[in-house]
């Protein structure tokens, strides 16, 4: 627990700076973080970045993952979009599993793409979240953070009934409702200090439907975890795992709160 608080502590006080300045340095961030991410998860499917079919998934992330402003100027150059780029990857990694004779197999290269587009697409919003101010972001985060901590401290209090053992064992009814709880709590007092714009009853629904979402997220790590028979997607953060350890949930809210057309 204290090596797991330590690196929350630095984890946090690294990553606030580049949430407030925002810009080509997050950017940066992000984009790093979501290559780290994408890499976690070929590891867990025993495969590597650092090969002929990541190196081309690691084309295909870029197109989804680079953000709308910096797109318009790079696919301008070579005239292709974002689908036509993770098309040719697709296309790439299929002329792949036949050159190494299914060494390499269509479930292979369906992973990749699908692992592209969930990462991909995710980090992408996070970038998009902040480009369209910086309460929205805050706001996001603090919906993420509270779900988290309410429904590790309510299951922990209150918890009796198994939420989804075959999936996570530990997590309970009792907590998904209390992150649920504490999620809505802290978005009204944000609000409060930080109008959204929104109407109460439109942050609190918002506010409900991502908090469901983050802990689904949750879970999907969970389930790829166990599937793979893996404790943690990575290592870089000692006590806590890795960066898709850290995101998964904020990897479903980012893009929904887009799809809500709340951002």
């Amino acid at each position: 627990m204290k090596q797991r608080l330590i690196t929350g502590a630095i984890a946090v006080a690294f990553f606030i700076p580049f949430v407030i300045f925002g810009g080509t340095p997050f950017t940066i961030l992000v984009l790093i973080m979501g290559t780290i991410g994408f890499q976690e998860l070929l590891k867990m499917k025993g495969r590597t970045l650092w090969s002929v079919p990541g190196l081309i998934s690691l084309l295909a992330l870029y197109a989804f993952m680079v953000p709308n402003d910096w797109s318009l100027e790079i696919f301008q150059l070579t005239g292709y979009t974002k689908v036509e780029f993770a098309f040719i990857a697709v296309i790439l990694l299929l002329i792949h599993t036949v050159v190494v004779k299914n060494s390499f197999t269509f479930d292979d290269a369906a992973f990749a793409m699908l692992g592209t587009l969930y990462v991909g697409m995710g980090f992408l919003y996070l970038i998009e979240t902040r480009e369209a101010g910086l309460a929205y972001l805050i706001y996001a985060l603090l919906v993420v953070w509270f779900t988290d901590s309410g429904a590790y401290f309510t299951g922990r209090k209150f918890g009796k009934r198994k939420l989804w053992p075959e999936i996570s064992p530990n997590k309970t009814v009792e907590g998904f409702i209390g992150g649920i709880i504490y999620a809505i709590v802290a978005a009204l007092v944000f609000d409060f200090f930080v109008d959204l714009d929104y109407p109460i009853y439109i942050i609190i629904i918002v506010t409900v439907i991502a908090s469901v979402f983050g802990q689904m997220g949750d879970l999907v790590e969970s389930a790829l975890k166990r599937h793979f028979n893996v404790k943690d997607s990575g290592e870089i953060l000692p006590g806590h795992g890795g960066i898709l350890d850290r995101f998964d949930s904020i990897l479903f809210v980012m893009p929904l709160l887009h799809f809500l057309h709340f951002i």
